[in-house]
């Protein structure tokens, strides 16, 4: 009785799929999906669609290169590759960090954004263009701060752009590499900084091995717990999270 049960109940969803019209009273209503805005033209709006799904995809990307994430998260990342824990801290909780250390880096910034920018925009005061055009201002005088000289010169002439009287004035496409030029030359500096004790105790460590005649003992397994209890009787990661945001200090 099971089976005949089950075998009827497959005939009439086989059936529903194949001819809903037998199965239903009334047939079922067609659905179709148009790209446009209905005036003839529907390649305008679909490549339009298609560039903004493309610029709300980099969107991100392109936000954290304008911040101090870079160096933030290349330092920590340096932290932990010196330290040799592999995976301790996870990924989650470095990334985790860095975007809370660059929302309180940029709090005075981004404040500074919706004052000038968002609120008015919010309120109908400004068009959108000039609400980028002053979210922008901000930003840039953020970035000029924390970018070399030499790094901005270098893609000014490649561009051929000639020398702006004041940061407003810099293209923003310019501003954004040689900014971010500058963040890894800085995070680099101060990832070979934290480099060096941790690299003193893998030498010595190292040495007494080869002294003793225990070849075959990897480093790395003596090494590590008097690497991890320095870096906590020194308190590294206040110093660490002390000298990133002393970095962006004015």
């Amino acid at each position: 009785m099971k089976i005949k049960l089950l075998y009827t109940t497959v005939a009439l969803l086989l059936l529903a799929l194949v001819h809903p019209s037998l199965i239903f009273a009334e047939p079922l209503p067609d659905i179709s999906i148009q790209i446009g805005d209905g005036d003839g033209q529907p390649g305008t709006s679909a490549l339009s669609i298609l560039l903004l799904l493309t610029v709300l995809s980099v969107a991100p990307a392109i936000l954290l290169m304008m911040t101090s994430f870079t160096r933030v998260v290349i330092v920590l990342g340096f932290v932990r590759t010196s330290l040799g824990t592999q995976q301790m801290p996870p990924n989650q909780v470095l990334i985790g960090l860095a975007l809370f250390l660059t929302l309180f880096i940029m709090a005075p910034t981004l404040s500074q954004v919706n004052e000038v920018a968002l609120q008015p925009y919010l309120n109908g005061e400004v068009t959108q263009t000039e609400a980028l055009e002053q979210a922008a201002v901000p930003m840039k005088e953020f970035m000029v701060t924390h970018t070399r000289e030499k790094d901005l010169l270098l893609f000014l002439n490649y561009t051929g752009t000639e020398r702006p009287s004041s940061f407003e004035d810099i293209p923003i496409t310019v501003l954004i590499p040689a900014y971010v030029l500058s963040e890894l030359k800085t995070a680099f500096q101060m990832g070979f900084m934290i480099f060096i004790p941790f690299l003193i105790i893998d030498m010595v460590v190292a040495s007494v091995l080869m002294a003793m005649g225990m070849m075959m003992l990897p480093p790395i397994m003596i090494s590590l717990p008097f690497k991890i209890l320095l870096f906590v009787l020194v308190d590294g990661w206040y110093l660490i999270v002390r000298s990133m945001l002393l970095s962006y200090s004015p």
